[in-house]
């Protein structure tokens, strides 16, 4: 079982990337599927998820308006739409899949059991 993320790199404030997270190894359509990302010295923190039974998205507040999460190729791709980038945004960014759990919020990075690698994200100003 395996998230493979790609995309990250360097762009001006302002500017626009996207991320794209590949599963391969077993079917993903009934996990959440999302992106975290964790900044020098901070905590990891949610960014976005995408609900594999409904397809409904869930935003970070500092992210609401700018990112656009969304699956692709039969649910097991997930893609972060990143646009008008803040030098805030700069961090690695994390892919993560889990089924959901009781008790467990989306936001709860604990209720994410498949972890891909990090991509580098950097937006200067």
């Amino acid at each position: 079982v395996q998230l493979q993320a790609s995309g990250g790199g360097l762009v001006q404030a302002g500017g626009s990337l996207r991320l794209s997270c590949a599963a391969s190894g077993r079917t993903f359509s009934g996990y959440r599927m999302g992106w975290f990302r964790q900044a020098p010295e901070k905590e990891r923190e949610v960014v976005a998820i995408i609900r594999g039974s409904s397809g409904s998205p869930s935003y970070a507040d500092s992210v609401k308006g700018r990112f656009t999460i969304s699956r692709a190729n039969a649910k097991n791709t997930v893609l972060l739409q990143m646009n008008n980038l803040k030098p805030e945004d700069t961090a690695v960014y994390y892919c993560a899949a889990g089924l959901p759990v009781l008790g467990r919020s989306w936001y709860d990075r604990t209720a994410y059991d498949v972890w891909g690698q990090g991509t580098l994200v950097t937006v200067s100003s």
